[in-house]
């Protein structure tokens, strides 16, 4: 028992010293520069990589991973480069991802790039480099080189100039009473948030329990620790112990999740809302959905559940429990990993930390996984009111594809609203729900099959009813759409209402006048005296969706926030770059440095700074000369957000 812990105890910390380590630099570089001749130079920068780690070509596939990229400053002008910048042995393999061949450096990569001068009084190159350096995660990097051509020490170029630290002073506030905006804050809303995302992991689990991968292992995996156990008490502590197992392995599976909060506070939410991850996305659920529908099937190499079940039959013990748990997790895959999946997709649309919520997710899908085994080890008889394993599964998993689908069009409204191409309007979006809820319905009602479908010879009642509950989920779309009633039940999935076929007076939530720009906002708020409702906000945000069309349109919340204050909606996830004028380099206390060049690093840097917030939706009242006026609030329900906004007013007169 006590090797079994020290092992657990290496699974538990190697991870996790894993993560400690990849918080140093990955890649450690090295430069030189070669005189070729009185106008000739050679460039040379030289990585060692980690053990582990492996960083990619410049020439990898463009629809893979991230390539290197040399920005060579001062090219055409002072110097000028001579072919391109060759590079040192590579390795190339194909990438089960993204499908395509994609090129990378193991251990040490060497760039090399001749020059040739075109004024004669230029001593110093510099040169940046973005690149991605992967493990288990992949980390997006700069480097910045800089050489000297006679040898002597580089002068080390301040990046933060004056016209950054005078644009990086104005994005900070001089804040009055800012005190207030913790004081006495209410904190449930995170903590629910945990449990929220707990309960839909856990109901994730339970749905997974009715697929055939999960479904028919319950009895054989219960009466195999019920007979096999010389007492029936050893056999009940085993059934328990495989179910801690699994929910352990689906914990251990979140943490590397956990690394990117030590890289930068803000790369989870810049992942989020990536309109190229959430491209990926939408073809991963798609590519999901058709799995469901039995057009092919997800597994594992079966020489993984091969080697974990003899690893189980050979230790035995603890430990073999513990490889049993593994192996139900390999060979369950092809059920739930898409499962997952949504799951995975799912923390990314909720709001607080996405590390958080997947750890809190992925433990509720295992604890779901494992409650029947314990259940059924304390009370074996209930074995037998079990249903017999049927055609009903697949059934199951159909009707999970269809919700595979209707969740991967979230991932793509992501990405049209992100990145303002005007694809799928809100109106689009939800005719596509409909016509899936249509065919959803059909299929329920025995209309038309998929592969593997058995011939349906009479509906079973749970069919009839899922099929009324979904054509009933249809019909309220429809009357949604065309205005009869409005859609809160689905507030933050479709695009705003704004974002519409037709045109719009405004392109502020609910009609309401806004600003989108903070300083124009402050000016504004001045010239009529009023305060403001700082809105941190973004396109692909949910919950934002929600408090908008839920609270916001509340008929006595509404006019106090249209009529009383004047409203800046700031978009942290809106890539558009900014004019050249406004781009800057901003430092941080810690001297940390990070480039500002769209509206998402602008206004995400904004909040941080002032307001120690990352997470959307996050609201603060301010007077016009800057006073904090209440606490900050995140979700709300009606009567707290209006007395809040109510608060506010009273505290600026």
């Amino acid at each position: 028992m006590i090797r079994f812990l020290a092992l657990l105890l290496f699974i538990v910390v190697l991870p996790l010293n894993t993560f400690a380590q990849t918080e140093d630099e990955p890649v450690v570089w090295e430069q030189q520069i070669n005189k070729i001749s009185e106008t000739e130079y050679e460039l040379v920068m030289k990585a060692k990589i980690l053990d582990g780690w492996h960083m990619y070509s410049q020439f990898t596939s463009e629809f893979g991973s991230l390539p290197s990229e040399f920005t060579y400053n001062g090219n055409g002008t002072i110097y000028e480069l001579i072919d391109g910048t060759l590079e040192s042995e590579t390795i190339k393999e194909y990438s089960e991802i993204f499908e395509v061949e994609e090129t990378y450096f193991k251990d040490d990569a060497i760039f090399t790039q001749r020059i040739k001068i075109l004024d004669p009084e230029i001593n110093q190159i510099d040169v940046d480099l973005f690149f991605q350096v992967c493990k288990e995660v992949c980390i997006p990097m700069d480097k910045k080189f800089i050489f000297t051509l006679d040898g002597s020490e580089a002068e080390i170029i301040n990046t933060v100039d004056d016209r950054s630290l005078a644009l990086g002073q104005k994005l900070r506030l001089d804040l009055k009473n800012r005190e207030l905006l913790t004081q006495g804050q209410d904190t449930i809303a995170t903590g629910t948030n945990i449990w929220v995302i707990f309960g839909l992991g856990f109901l994730g689990g339970l749905i997974a329990l009715l697929t055939p991968c999960v479904f028919p292992m319950i009895p054989l995996t219960v009466s195999f620790f019920t007979k096999h156990s010389q007492k029936k008490s050893k056999g009940i502590i085993n059934a328990l112990l495989y179910g801690f197992f699994i929910v352990l392995i689906y914990f251990l599976l979140s943490l590397p999740f956990h690394l990117f909060d030590s890289v930068d506070s803000q790369i989870l939410n810049s992942i989020a809302t990536n309109v190229w991850l959430n491209l990926l996305f939408f073809l991963i659920f798609i590519f999901f959905a058709f799995s469901f529908f039995g057009y092919y099937e997800l597994t594992l190499p079966s020489s993984w559940a091969n080697k974990m079940d003899a690893a189980s039959s050979k230790v035995g013990g603890v430990l073999g429990i513990f490889f049993m748990a593994v192996t139900l997790a390999i060979v369950s895959f092809s059920c739930t990993g898409p499962i997952l999946g949504g799951l995975l997709g799912g923390t990314t649309l909720a709001e607080g930390e996405v590390a958080s919520n997947l750890t809190a997710g992925m433990t509720g899908f295992g604890a779901a996984l494992a409650l029947p085994f314990a259940l059924f080890a304390l009370f074996p008889a209930w074995l037998n009111s079990l249903p017999k394993s049927g055609g009903w599964m697949t059934t199951v998993k159909v009707v999970l594809g269809f919700l595979e689908i209707g969740l991967a069009l979230k991932f793509l409204s992501n990405a049209d609203l992100v990145g303002h191409w005007g694809i799928l309007k809100r109106e689009i979006f939800l005719g596509i729900w409909i016509l899936l809820g249509i065919a959803m319905t059909l299929y329920l009602f025995g209309v038309y099959k998929f592969p593997h479908d058995s011939p349906v010879k009479k509906l079973s009642l749970g069919r009839k009813v899922t099929a009324f509950i979904s054509a009933a989920f249809t019909l309220y779309m429809i009357l949604g759409v065309s205005k009869v009633t409005n859609l809160k039940l689905l507030s933050g999935f479709p695009p705003p209402e704004f974002y519409s076929i037709f045109e719009q007076e405004s392109d502020c939530p609910l009609g309401i006048d806004c600003f989108k720009d903070f300083d124009e906002g402050l000016a504004h708020a001045k010239k009529v005296d009023k305060p403001i409702l700082l809105d941190f906000t973004g396109w692909a945000c949910v919950n934002c969706r929600k408090m908008e069309e839920n609270v916001w349109s509340d008929s006595e919340v509404f006019p106090i926030i249209k009529d009383n204050y004047v409203l800046i909606s700031l978009y942290t996830d809106d890539r558009e770059e900014l004019p050249e004028s406004e781009q800057f380099n901003y430092q941080f206390e810690s001297g940390r440095i990070k480039e500002i060049n769209n509206i998402a690093q602008k206004w995400g840097t904004f909040q941080d700074v002032n307001f120690g917030s990352i997470s959307q939706p996050f609201y603060v009242l301010l007077s016009p000369d800057l006073e904090v006026l209440n606490t900050s609030i995140q979700n709300s329900d009606i009567p707290t957000y209006k007395n809040w906004l109510l608060e506010g007013l009273r505290n600026n007169e």
